[in-house]
């Protein structure tokens, strides 16, 4: 998966299909963001003492041990994200959703890898998407820290999909990301939701956009708008 996604609806859009909203209130603007990417603050969702909530936490993440010595890791592979020394530790504390309307993939020319066609992946339904997520986040109200962040599990495509790339999202459908989020949820049974039980690719649908999304100081509606002449 590459690294930017569209977070632009209202608040509310992403929690009403929950069934549940979050407890420390929603903005009751839109987000309006249509290309996040790594290190900047996104909006997510987790459970709290009190119920659910949404808070702004950096998409970034490397536990105490590592930071300083590497960049920040933005994916976690579902393959091995549970048993990895990296991510063990938010694996059984730190499950929560990115909720987003889609996500880019650039597709490499073959013949010159320096020209790249972004595409947009949206699920058919137009729905809200729920990514599976890891992170350390502010708990029971506490302030947040310099070392909070989180990312974003993927899982490999396959079917058309592939032609885009070769890692995606874990995307899960409302009924599972609450469960996902679910504190008594042992650390072997939320291994299975993220293994066995995301969306699968015949519920996706992708097109093509212009490359200003590759600028992240770029935003609009009109970067996630098909376009007719793709360079690939």
């Amino acid at each position: 998966m590459c690294g930017r996604i569209t977070q632009y609806r209202y608040p509310i859009e992403y929690t009403e299909p929950l069934g549940q909203l979050p407890i420390n209130g929603i903005d009751p603007a839109p987000i309006g963001r249509y290309n996040v990417p790594p290190q900047s603050l996104v909006q997510m969702l987790h459970q709290d003492e009190d119920g659910l909530r949404m808070d702004a936490v950096r998409w970034g993440y490397a536990p105490w041990w590592a930071q300083g010595k590497r960049p920040p890791a933005k994916n976690a592979r579902v393959e091995t994200t549970a048993t990895s020394r990296f991510f063990r530790d938010i694996w059984r504390t730190g499950r929560a959703i990115v909720p987003a309307d889609g996500w880019f993939e650039w597709v490499k020319d073959e013949a010159n890898p320096k020209v790249k066609q972004p595409y947009y992946i949206t699920l058919r339904s137009r729905e809200p998407m729920y990514f599976a997520a890891l992170g350390q986040f502010p708990r029971g109200g506490l302030e947040p820290k310099d070392s909070d962040g989180m990312v974003i599990i993927t899982s490999a495509s396959d079917a058309g999909m592939v032609d885009i790339h070769d890692r995606r999202p874990v995307v899960l459908s409302p009924e599972c990301a609450l469960h996902w989020m679910d504190q008594e949820l042992s650390p072997a049974e939320a291994e299975e939701i993220a293994l066995e039980h995301s969306v699968g690719v015949e519920a996706f649908d992708w097109h093509p956009v212009d490359r200003a999304v590759g600028n992240v100081r770029n935003d609009g509606p009109h970067l996630i708008n098909r376009i007719s002449d793709p360079l690939l």
